[in-house]
C-alpha cells in the first residue's frame, strides 16, 4: 500500500552548481545526494535567513515538513564534509517556480 503522493515544493531557482567535490581526499570519494528540495531548504534557512514558517511557504509545504526536509539536508551536508564525500544537488519532489511572477497582480 502507497502513502499519500508527496505535494510539489517550489524551487525558486535552479542551482548554479550540480555538485561538490572535495580536494585533498585520495582515490575516488564517495557520493551523496541532495535533493533540490532540500537544497532549496538550505539556501531559504540557513543562507537568506528565513524563519521556518516563512520559508515552508515559500515553498508552499507545511512548517513540519519543511522542518524535516532541513534536518536531513543538514545531515547529508555534515556527512559529506565529515566522511569527505562529494555533493550531487539532483532529484527530489519540486516545481522551479519564478518568484518574481508571483509577486506580481
Amino acid at each position: 500500500m502507497k502513502g499519500r503522493p508527496k505535494k510539489y515544493r517550489y524551487i525558486h531557482n535552479d542551482p548554479k552548481i550540480s555538485q561538490f567535490s572535495p580536494r585533498g581526499k585520495p582515490g575516488r570519494p564517495n557520493e551523496i545526494n541532495l535533493t533540490l528540495d532540500q537544497y532549496e531548504s538550505l539556501r531559504l534557512a540557513d543562507f537568506l535567513g528565513l524563519r521556518q514558517v516563512e520559508a515552508a511557504k515559500s515553498m508552499n509545504i507545511s512548517q513540519q515538513t519543511f522542518s524535516r526536509i532541513l534536518k536531513s539536508a543538514r545531515k547529508i551536508l555534515t556527512e559529506a564534509l565529515v566522511e569527505g564525500k562529494i555533493i550531487k544537488i539532483q532529484g527530489g519532489t519540486y516545481v522551479i517556480t519564478d518568484l518574481q511572477k508571483e509577486n506580481q497582480p
